[in-house]
């Protein structure tokens, strides 16, 4: 039988206590906040009230109702007076040593069904029940800051907490109007595990100066659909609570990607800790202001000298191939469509018309100029026939030996001068580069699927490539309005690099049993504002691409972090790809 939980105590009421004493008075609950003095308790009241008229004035509470709920927080100095609570919600800093001294006084006052939580963000749930004679009843219930707004609540379990427990303390958490997660005990439980991992990753890029800030966040926001940017939302969180918690997971999971980047540290050193100090990765008009000073707007490539771009040829026949020949027509370039036959070729225009017809049922364009972009476009077989075109971009199938070919063969018919270009996602720029006799002119120009809709263009340049190639491509992405972010010529480049390692932190979670898939896209995209869960964009890029991703960054990197998780290779073994096969992660067959 499930257990009645009318009342609950919050000790700590900073921004994060009383956020939780919030909502929980707003849920009809009986609320006793402790803190550790009458200054303590003067600000906690002033968190509530200021908080509550907040949402007076924007609409989201009436004056009875914020009467009401404040009538139910009882405010005290004395832990003694949660003896008969239900529940007792700890929100106290980040001390193990603290929490688990809170742990033993409240195991002597409340009842011996009393539920303990911890709010804790990163430490160990275990470490503080021990500290109790109760440790089946002692669960963490992480809260999102800010605790009346966010959504997500993750529920962590150890080894001997209780499943009924469990149980109940999730119901509670969806009583509260939240959207609880059950996660095993490990740093960062499942948000900030998955999450931290990945910010590292970027600042680490950052520090080896192999993007700039802008081009790091302007990758994930619009090669990913991220909210925020890495370095950005860094900012926002701030640097010094990100080492914490990164310190704590490494020192749990002795994995060097959670080691914390060693400009963190300066950074901290040095007082820079994001938007709370005005100046992080990014420069702020004044502490805990949103507006940044010192953006860069502009390109930082030289524009001054570029080659001229009127005519563009497009190697390939699949989606990527067909939806780069649709975005240069539409702007007003004349394309060669190369395929290798006749139908092929007139197969793909055919799939080009195809995406243009809908675009002007859909209102997007208007027939004259569907019908002027087709025009611009002529299918080709023969390599000589694009002989005169002033940019090529290859986009064939990710297999080297296939792409040396194809850059080689280019080579030997396209003029001087020209663009040779290759939109892999994940191979060597160079390689290819080094299958032509003038490697200068070749360059990565990486566009995101479908390329007609996605903004985000990747700019890889490669030892050997010219400083005017590199500004040609910009002015060339400028005019047919993509985004361009320029990175070296490296596995993953940017955004696959940041974003594969992070998918494959999460198949191994999965796999160790710490969370259930649901739970854990559920945790991302509620908790973290993404647009889709981890096992929700694996399924649909294909694990079988996903897998060789993987294997590609950690054949560069050789990083043991990296090595693709067992359970992926063991999935794509037995055929289960994702979405086009009708199982991967999750089943699509009855769909």
């Amino acid at each position: 039988m499930a257990r009645e939980i009318s009342s609950v105590g919050v000790i700590g009421l900073g921004t994060m206590g009383a956020g939780i004493a919030e909502v929980l008075a707003r849920s009809g609950v009986s609320v006793v906040a402790v803190e550790i003095d009458d200054d303590g308790v003067h600000r906690g009241r002033g968190h509530l009230e200021h908080s509550t008229e907040r949402a007076v004035s924007g609409g989201k509470l009436d004056a009875a109702g914020r009467s009401a709920l404040l009538d139910r927080i009882r405010y005290t100095t004395s832990l003694a007076e949660l003896s008969d609570v239900d529940l007792v919600i700890e929100a106290i800093p980040e001390n193990l040593e603290a929490k688990s001294d809170v742990f033993a006084q409240l195991d002597k006052i409340t009842g011996p069904e009393t539920i303990f939580v911890s709010n804790t963000s990163s430490l160990s749930i275990t470490e503080i029940g021990v500290h109790t004679a109760r440790p089946g009843k002692v669960v963490g219930m992480h809260f999102f800051n800010p605790a009346p707004i966010l959504k997500l609540v993750e529920v962590v379990r150890t080894v001997v907490t209780e499943p009924d427990v469990v149980t109940d303390v999730v119901a509670f958490a969806e009583r509260l109007g939240k959207t609880p997660v059950v996660i095993g005990d490990r740093a960062g439980f499942i948000a900030n595990a998955l999450l931290f991992g990945y910010l590292n990753h970027a600042v680490r890029m950052y520090e080896q100066r192999y993007a700039t800030r802008e081009d790091l966040d302007a990758a994930m926001r619009f090669g990913c659909g991220y909210p925020m940017g890495p370095l950005a939302l860094l900012d926002l969180i701030g640097l010094d609570t990100a080492y914490e918690i990164l310190d704590t997971m490494y020192h749990q999971s002795r994995n060097r990607l959670h080691a914390p980047a060693p400009l963190l540290k300066q950074m901290i050193t040095a007082g820079l800790l994001g938007r709370k100090t005005g100046q992080g990765f990014y420069t702020y008009d004044e502490p805990d202001s949103p507006t940044v000073t010192d953006a860069v707007t502009a390109s930082t490539v030289d524009t001054t000298t570029t080659r001229e771009v009127r005519k563009v040829g497009v190697v390939g026949t699949g989606t990527m191939a067909t939806g780069i020949v649709e975005v240069f027509a539409k702007r007003g370039y004349e394309v060669i469509l190369r395929a290798r036959s006749a139908e092929k070729a007139a197969a793909s225009v055919a799939r080009v018309k195809k995406s243009l017809d809908k675009a002007v049922v859909k209102g997007r364009l208007s027939e004259e100029d569907a019908a002027a972009a087709l025009g611009r476009i002529s299918p080709a077989v023969e390599f000589e026939e694009l002989a005169d075109v002033d940019l090529v971009v290859e986009a064939v199938a990710e297999d080297l030996a296939v792409k040396q070919a194809v850059f080689a063969a280019l080579d030997d018919v396209v003029k001087p001068g020209a663009v040779l270009a290759t939109t892999t996602s994940s191979l060597p720029v160079i390689e290819c580069a080094a299958a032509t006799s003038r490697p200068s002119d070749v360059v990565g120009v990486h566009f995101f699927n479908p390329a007609p809709v996605m903004k985000l263009v990747e700019v890889v340049s490669t030892i050997a490539t010219a400083p005017d190639v590199i500004a040609t491509v910009d002015a060339v992405c400028a005019a047919v309005g993509k985004h361009p972010v320029h990175c070296g010529d490296r596995a993953g480049f940017i955004v696959n690099a940041l974003l594969f390692p992070y998918l494959n932190d999460a198949v191994k979670m999965l796999e160790a049993h710490y969370a259930e898939a649901d739970d854990i896209d559920t945790a991302m995209k509620v908790g973290c504002g993404l647009p889709m869960g981890p096992f929700e964009l694996l399924d649909v890029v294909g694990l079988d691409v996903s897998l060789a991703i993987q294997r590609t960054l950690y054949n560069e990197f050789r990083e043991e972090g990296f090595a693709p998780a067992p359970l992926l290779e063991h999935l794509v073994t037995a055929g289960r790809l994702g979405r086009k096969t009708g199982k991967g992660f999750k089943d699509y067959s009855a769909r």
